[in-house]
């Protein structure tokens, strides 16, 4: 013969499809084509800003305006307010703190994951909004 394969291209279908050709071949180009789609896929990252509980005003506005231009390039932020000595007795600054974050970004950002505590450290993860405000930032404000 000629060296070619029965490869079943579509089993689900109904009939399933099937095709005659080179069965290295289709691998080939099965692999090329998974290799282009991973190529023009764009990886979200993870960035991470930290604030103090007793962060100053203007120092908070420029890591909002930081945290603005890295949703606007598509990636997620953690914010993590670190607490050191004596901060871990008033833990409710940090709330607060993160409060003010999300109301700053309500629209342009929306909550993934709600703040946490963990160690010294409380944190929230902020993703880009996908149009408009979700149920978690509205709730949050309330």
């Amino acid at each position: 013969m000629k060296g070619l394969d029965l490869v079943e291209i579509a089993p689900n279908a109904n009939p399933p499809v099937a095709k005659i050709l080179d069965f290295q071949k289709f691998k080939y180009d099965e692999n090329k084509k998974e290799q282009a789609a991973k190529k023009h896929a764009k990886s979200v990252e993870v960035k991470e800003l930290w604030l103090s509980p007793r962060i100053a005003d203007h120092d908070l506005e420029t890591r909002l305006k930081r945290a603005e231009e890295f949703l606007a390039e598509g990636n997620k932020i953690l914010f993590r307010v670190k607490f050191r000595g004596r901060e871990m007795a008033h833990q409710e600054f940090g709330y607060q703190l993160l409060d003010k974050v999300v109301a700053s970004l309500k629209d342009k950002a929306a909550i993934e994951r709600e703040p946490k505590m963990e160690g010294r450290s409380l944190t929230i993860i902020l993703g880009k909004s996908k149009g408009g405000h979700s149920e978690k930032t509205e709730k949050i404000q309330a």
